[in-house]
């Protein structure tokens, strides 16, 4: 007998706020209240009332805080109590300049001990630093749905009036100067200015606040059609069995960037910032950034 249920009755409904950060394990003990797409703060992790070590981390590494500060924790346990803040580098910037951060409600006066980014915005604040280490290196990609629904091939597609682009904001995310870059390789500054200009005034470039939440995000929502990211970010997405694909960026319109980070001279714990960073350049460091698709440093 033919089934009488429509296509809307014979499938589920899609559950509301189903790809909502955190997207990393919540601490355990107290009463959870993580609402997703309400109140579930995925950029601020760990301990934040008398931390014994305050990272300021490039959001774009968050993927690897759960492995990381487990293994730090188990190397050195003398610290339990552990503040980590993944804001776009350009924001923690700001933080550490200012002396606090607002966020909704709440404002955080936290300095930090240690300050991790790209190497732009990190030879930026070279100024505040002990010293600076590279520790991990990243490549571009682009992220789609599952599918490819528009058939996204490389970047020169992202400049089609058909195709809405999450980009992240180069006034705060070091990433948004370095997808400039590749756009002109792939096609001159005619393809940079059809999408950071054209697309942008007729908003089929959307801008992001928080790039490396949101663009996986707005692609998973079916807000955007496509997003250049960090090819980690597209990898960890794919981890954790979301719906979307990895596009590679030939290495030719492609480019490398390099993580580096440092012990921060004004830092409150300035031992906890020194093993941290002997920590993240060592080995069991180096293996975590590789399972969750960072390359190593180039040796000196």
């Amino acid at each position: 007998m033919a089934s009488l249920l429509t296509d809307s009755q014979a499938q589920p409904a899609p559950t509301p706020n189903r790809f909502d950060p955190p997207w990393n394990t919540p601490p355990t003990g107290g009463v959870s209240f993580t609402v997703p797409g309400v109140d579930n703060v995925p950029d601020l992790y760990g301990d934040i009332v008398n931390p014994q070590l305050v990272v300021f981390m490039g959001g774009n590494q968050f993927m690897v805080l759960d492995d990381l500060l487990a293994a730090f924790k188990k190397d050195y346990p003398t610290y339990t109590r552990i503040f980590v803040e993944t804001l776009p580098p350009g924001i923690l910037a700001k933080q550490m300049a200012t002396g606090s951060i607002v966020i909704g409600n709440m404002r955080i006066d936290h300095q930090p001990d240690v300050y991790l980014g790209g190497k732009k915005r990190v030879q930026e604040n070279r100024d505040r630093l002990v010293s600076i280490q590279t520790y991990a290196r990243n490549k571009l990609a682009i992220m789609v749905r599952k599918g490819n629904p528009k058939k996204i091939t490389g970047l020169k597609d992202l400049s089609r009036a058909d195709v809405r682009i999450s980009m992240p904001n180069p006034a705060w995310e070091g990433i948004g100067g370095r997808i400039e870059e590749a756009y002109i390789k792939a096609g001159g500054d005619a393809l940079k200015s059809a999408i950071m200009q054209t697309k942008v005034a007729d908003h089929s470039t959307f801008l992001t606040q928080i790039h490396h939440r949101q663009t996986p995000m707005r692609v998973l929502y079916d807000e955007s059609d496509a997003g250049p990211v960090w090819f980690t970010e597209a990898f960890y997405q794919q981890k954790l069995k979301n719906p979307v694909e990895l596009i590679a960026i030939p290495d030719i319109e492609n480019v490398v960037a390099e993580y580096q980070g440092g012990a921060v001279k004004t830092a409150p714990h300035p031992q906890a910032a020194t093993d941290f960073m002997t920590f993240l350049t060592g080995p069991t460091a180096q293996a975590i950034y590789k399972k969750y698709g960072f390359q190593p440093p180039i040796a000196p």
